[in-house]
């Protein structure tokens, strides 16, 4: 039965020394001594499992530098919670390996056990400030990404001229920013301290500035007035599906569900607007 399954297995057996190698390197790191205390237990757990799959086939297998790197540093730049838990959705496949072994392998009902429970609750303790103020940068993306798509399709019709048009929209999205910010900053204040009110405030203005600087960049670029707004509703929709799968992985929330909610609310208040602007356009001239 071993035999059987033994490029699986030591397929599996790499994966928790990488995994045992990455929280190690990540625990160095930290200045924060609760962090750095979850995940130094998180990589005796790998280094456990490593040791046990070891013990199995009889084999000793050296790390994997690539991915080592690679999980290292999408941990750095977007946060612990949301590399550690993209390290774990990469286990699920190992369900159907363990399925078949269940019975026949000594111990795997720890293991398992293990990879379902421990690790999970140990990753969901990390404390990371990214996380905390994720309500304040989905609200001013949420917002840049339904008010500057349905501006800017609304002025594409009525001004017709790429240039304008990006103008407009960079004047509309900083001062919306700053009002955003604004109003972050007072509704937050009134729940918390000043401390937290300013940071929600500034995650807020950050998420919406940048945003803005995305979706009006290719009416800088592009002299097509109508290309640049197709290249916009692209980026709109690119930074939709971005945001929604670090959320869906860090929060553990439904992927499927806020990305197509997103978009049809973005899709359709631009339509609208670009409605709006076409009679504009008629209109007034």
């Amino acid at each position: 039965m071993i035999e059987k399954h033994i490029k699986n297995l030591l397929a599996l057996q790499q994966s928790e020394i990488n995994d045992y190698v990455i929280y190690t390197k990540l625990a160095k790191k930290q200045k924060d001594q609760h962090n750095k205390d979850v995940l130094k237990q998180i990589a005796q757990d790998e280094l456990g499992h490593y040791q046990f799959w070891e013990n199995v086939t009889k084999r000793k297998v050296k790390p994997s530098r690539l991915k080592v790197w690679f999980f290292f540093s999408i941990s750095r730049i977007f946060g612990l919670t949301f590399g550690s838990k993209l390290m774990e959705k990469g286990e699920i496949k190992t369900q159907y390996l363990y399925k078949e072994l269940l019975g026949k392998v000594e111990g795997l009902e720890s293991i398992i056990e293990d990879e379902a429970k421990h690790e999970l609750a140990l990753i969901d303790s990390l404390d990371e400030e990214k996380l905390k103020y994720i309500g304040s940068i989905v609200l001013g993306l949420n917002d840049a990404l339904v008010e500057l798509t349905g501006t800017l399709a609304g002025l594409t019709l009525a001004f017709g001229e790429a240039e304008k048009v990006g103008l407009a929209g960079l004047i509309t999205g900083i001062a919306a920013s700053l009002s955003m910010a604004s109003s972050e900053y007072l509704s937050t204040k009134q729940e918390g301290s000043h401390s937290y009110a300013l940071k929600s405030a500034l995650y807020t203005g950050i998420a919406y500035v940048f945003a803005v600087i995305f979706m009006i960049l290719p009416y800088f670029l592009v002299d097509n007035v109508l290309i640049s707004l197709a290249i916009t509703i692209s980026v709109v929709v690119f930074i939709i599906f971005i945001f929604n799968y670090y959320i869906s992985v860090a929060k553990d929330y439904s992927f499927k569900k806020r990305f197509l909610e997103m978009v049809s609310i973005s899709l359709g208040v631009a339509a609208l607007s670009f409605v709006i602007g076409f009679f504009a356009d008629k209109i007034i001239g």
